[in-house]
């Protein structure tokens, strides 16, 4: 079984993001594999051990700085690993456009049996890269599964929704995005990181062609400081809200 896992890079919780000039200033941030992911890639490397023999060739759109992220989803399991290089990524379509330029690329006229993302990145959290990258290869989805079946004819997946839960029954080819909780993900031991760095990182060269549909104008610092002001009775309070912030 041929299963393609999805992987991206976001800010580690416990980095500091400034603002300079309206631009993001990343030189206190450590970057990550997106948590989400690694749910994604631990339920590939289970359904690979499940199906062997099988490989799980994982897909990250970055640049080449981030090797050391990716080399953690081979030591994490994964048997290849492709960057897909870029210039400037702006939005989400970009992204999904990159990947499934990618993946139809590296695959040829027969796509994987599966195709795993994480639910979102905790970044920009927009959780939209699934969805079109599903739509771009054609082929159906399910978002946000918290628990996946096998059998000889198919996958049995799980989501919550708000009230309850669906169930679905699909076939290959299918993209399916992890929700957390899906499982556990395995740590890396000494060995398996030894191991990928033996591994080899192949990169392909994808030419945007497509314009973004969303482009960020700029940032500002959110201000923080509380105010406080104490007023001497109601009237004070009303004449405030109606002169200074027309509130009425």
């Amino acid at each position: 079984m041929n299963i393609a896992v999805c992987v991206c890079h976001v800010p580690d919780t416990a980095s500091v993001i400034g603002v300079v000039d309206g631009e993001r200033d990343f030189s206190r941030v450590y970057e990550v594999m997106n948590p989400y992911d690694e749910y994604a890639l631990e339920e590939a490397v289970r359904l690979r051990e499940h199906f062997a023999p099988g490989e799980v060739t994982v897909f990250s759109v970055a640049s080449v700085s981030t090797k050391e992220m990716v080399r953690k989803a081979l030591a994490m399991g994964a048997d290849r690993a492709i960057l897909v290089d870029h210039t400037v990524v702006a939005d989400p379509y970009q992204t999904a456009f990159a990947l499934s330029r990618a993946i139809s690329v590296f695959y040829g006229d027969t796509l994987p049996e599966v195709v795993f993302c994480g639910k979102q990145s905790t970044d920009f959290q927009s959780a939209q890269v699934p969805p079109m990258l599903a739509e771009l290869l054609g082929i159906g989805a399910v978002t946000g599964i918290c628990s996946l079946g096998v059998s000889t004819e198919g996958l049995q997946v799980e989501r919550e929704i708000e009230g309850g839960s669906e169930f679905f029954d699909l076939h290959y080819p299918v993209l399916l995005s992890a929700e957390k909780g899906l499982n556990m993900p395995r740590k890396t031991s000494i060995k398996s990181v030894m191991e990928a760095r033996k591994k080899n990182i192949d990169s392909f060269s994808i030419s945007l062609d497509v314009p973004p549909y969303v482009v960020m104008a700029g940032l500002k610092p959110l201000d923080r400081k509380k105010r406080c002001q104490f007023l001497s009775d109601e009237k004070e309070l009303i004449k405030i809200l109606r002169e200074k912030h027309k509130l009425f």
